[in-house]
């Protein structure tokens, strides 16, 4: 039966061992791993992305999506309540900054865990034995002399249980409380005392004198855990920072992006019209197929841009979207109406410089860093010493049990007594690992006090490189915004001389694109003011309270120091900032209305809705089967610079008389030195001049004319003589 038993336990063990499911924990042995289980996807939480709804694109817009304008504050307001990760904004989408709001709460359980080692210890060991040894004794039944032996024993049935409570002081030392209790029982024979219970009390205490005797150094874990608590939340701090000034950005590029698309398709708007007006004039006969075909170039070139700035426009959008927390698309268009700050900042150096040395969160950290480096130090130098302990004991022993007559003895109190006094010392002679770690800890103090110098330095630059780059942003601004101005001008300016034969089509198109250019120029200069202003703040450490951003501590119920059988007992669980106040006021138009988006030119009473499927490219075959013959002369608009087309003499209307032949010239003279003919000019009246070639005037006339026509050149304002004219 036993033979059975074995055999099939042995079995089930076999069975048991065999490879499991990973994650699958088999109470019994393991065999080696000898082959790599991955479990599959189906087999993990289910976990499902959050809805959304398909996102815009270029070539679908979604116009059907609602409208809703947003301030910059209610975009704060709503980035920091979805804020339990901390994003930040990497160029036009936003990324985890590692930080979230529960990292200081995990990081100040370690105080606590610092903190146990000086709680009292409290060990009750409680254990049941029996010790029976045989031996081998004579046999008191034989006859003397013993010849033999018996082999018997004596079992010894006790129960020991030893309490004892220590605690650890500041100082190292160790205080410690015990009572031992042994009740036991001999069998067989009879005893002077059976049963009998030994019983002790004991205070003991334990003080290191060197290593480990330091106040400061046994302090040190517990500062070091508030340190890290500390560290942990200007480290969310810094990140929160981030995190707004992210926002503005993102806010501000959205403005940006807003008034560059504008500007992208009233270029095209303002080009359609002209083409427009181009095809009119070349279908009459009096316009230029080149200025069309340089048109229609224009023209697709603004189309291409007008789809990478419809493009980056989604692309901010989305960013702000993903900085605060939204989804890529939920069937709404963000519609920002807060107007840019156009005021000159005039920041006082010593005050912002002042501010950055004191609140700047990373500024902390590194001073942080150095306080413990100087605990760790405290360690380290009390780790060097030798170890020398002083030790002490007294104790109380007592004994009671029950006599062979059936009556109670027992010992009185305080009767016996063991007292102990020592010292013990211990030392790695050299203590070369101790020292080498001392060393190591006081480079680690100078390394980090220069890199606090430097985390300074650099934020000096840092600053002076935010001043320069806001004042230059405000001055670029104002430079962009005259530049705009005379670009309008100079488009309407174009515009006019262009459609009154006074100027080529390249000027108008330079000037299409110098206007739309400078405008998207004008709202990136501004925004990007706005955005410096936010990076100023965030310079100095301060933009969380300039937007009234605080810090409030979320608590939630956890087991307690008297366990699962009373009330749970609160701790903190996050950090979590607080609403913002109202900082940017909110207009009734969209922020990018405040760079005065108005059409320019004849553009402005145009309908808005331009087709441009209308305007199509000639191939270059239809091009050249066109007749070339030169267009119509166009009709002089009243008003129009420019001369006027020659008039034709009454002898260019009737027909010309047959040419004479020429009379016969003598032969000219040769030069007796050289021997080459000597050319010369006989005078002429100026009547014969300006009477005799009367026909090829006219004549050449009409070709300039019809040269300017052609190239569309600017004809001169005042009529030149027909000796000039020859």
């Amino acid at each position: 039966m036993t033979r059975r038993t074995v055999i099939a336990v042995l079995i089930w063990l076999s069975v048991a061992a065999q490879p499991a499911a990973a994650q699958r924990l088999v109470p019994t042995f393991f065999p080696e791993q000898r082959s790599i289980i991955v479990r599959a996807p189906s087999q993990l939480v289910p976990s499902r992305l959050p809805d959304s709804l398909p996102p815009s694109t270029v070539s679908n817009p979604q116009p059907e999506l609602q409208p809703v304008q947003l301030s910059l504050d209610d975009m704060i307001r709503m980035s920091l309540g979805n804020v339990d990760v901390v994003r930040i904004l990497a160029g036009t989408t936003a990324t985890n900054s590692g930080r979230t709001i529960y990292d200081p709460a995990i990081t100040n359980t370690a105080i606590d865990q610092q903190n146990a080692q000086f709680d009292p210890t409290l060990s009750v060991s409680n254990t049941w034995n029996r010790m029976e040894n045989p031996q081998a004794i004579f046999d008191p039944l034989a006859p003397p002399p013993p010849t033999s032996s018996i082999i018997t024993g004596v079992r010894n049935d006790f129960f020991n249980t030893s309490t004892n409570l220590t605690k650890q002081n500041a100082f190292g030392g160790t205080f410690g409380v015990g009572f031992d209790a042994t009740p036991s029982r001999l069998s067989p024979g009879t005893y002077p005392l059976n049963p009998q219970t030994r019983s002790s009390s004991n205070i003991n205490y334990t003080q290191p004198l060197l290593q480990g005797g330091r106040l400061g150094a046994n302090l040190a874990p517990i500062v070091l855990a508030r340190i890290d608590t500390e560290r942990s939340y200007f480290q969310l701090k810094d990140s929160m920072q981030e995190h707004v000034r992210g926002v503005i950005e993102a806010y501000w590029s959205l403005v940006a992006a807003r008034t560059d698309v504008w500007a992208r398709r009233t270029q095209v708007d303002q080009l359609t019209e002209i083409l427009r007006r181009i095809d009119a004039t070349v279908k009459t006969g009096t316009g230029n197929r080149g200025d069309q075909a340089q048109a229609q170039l224009a023209l697709a070139n603004f189309r291409a841009s007008l789809v990478a700035s419809e493009g980056n426009l989604i692309q901010r959008e989305a960013g702000l979207r993903n900085i605060t927390g939204m989804p890529p698309s939920d069937g709404t268009r963000l519609i920002p109406n807060s107007p840019p700050q156009r005021d000159r900042f005039q920041p006082d150096w010593a005050s912002i410089t002042e501010l950055a040395g004191e609140r700047r969160p990373d500024i902390i950290e590194l001073k942080l860093i150095i306080e413990a480096d100087q605990q760790q130090y405290q360690i380290a130098r009390n780790t060097a010493l030798p170890r020398l302990d002083a030790v002490s004991q007294y104790r109380w022993n007592g004994l009671e049990g029950t006599m062979p007559n059936g009556q109670s003895r027992s010992s009185s109190a305080g009767a016996f007594t063991d007292w102990t006094l020592g010292v013990n010392f211990s030392v790695p002679l050299g203590l070369r690992q101790s020292r080498a770690s001392l060393r190591a800890r006081e480079l680690i103090i100078a390394r980090d006090r220069v890199n606090l110098q430097q985390g300074l330095h650099s934020a000096i630059h840092q600053l002076a490189a935010s001043v320069r780059n806001l004042d230059q942003a405000y001055d670029q601004y104002l430079a962009f915004r005259e530049a705009r101005q005379a670009a309008r001008e100079n488009l309407r300016f174009q515009n006019a001389k262009y459609f009154t034969g006074t100027a080529i089509f390249i000027n108008v198109q330079q000037a299409i694109t110098d206007w739309g250019n400078l405008v998207s120029a004008e709202a990136s200069a501004l925004t990007q003011y706005n955005t410096l202003l936010a990076t100023l703040e965030r310079q100095t450490g301060t933009i969380l309270e300039t937007h009234a951003v605080l810090f409030y501590e979320e608590r939630f119920a956890a087991i307690g120091p008297l366990g699962r059988f009373c009330d749970d007992e609160c701790y903190p669980q996050n950090m979590r900032p607080s609403s913002n106040a109202d900082r940017y006021p909110a207009g009734d138009t969209p922020s990018e209305q405040a760079f005065d988006l108005e059409q320019p030119g004849s553009l402005r009473d145009k309908r808005p809705d331009l087709n441009y499927d209308d305007i199509k490219l000639p191939t270059l075959e239809e091009i050249m089967r066109e007749p070339s013959v030169p267009p119509a002369p166009r009709p002089k608009r009243e008003g129009e610079p420019g001369i006027e087309p020659p008039r034709k003499s009454p002898s260019e209307t009737e027909p010309l008389p047959p040419a004479e032949p020429p009379e016969p010239q003598p032969p000219r003279p040769r030069d007796a030195s050289t021997g080459a003919t000597s050319l010369t000019v006989e005078p002429q009246s100026n009547d014969s001049l300006d009477d005799a070639p009367r026909e090829s005037q006219s004549a050449a006339a009409s070709r300039t004319s019809r040269f300017l026509r052609l190239f569309k050149v600017s004809q001169p304002l005042a009529r030149s003589s027909p000796r000039d004219e020859r």
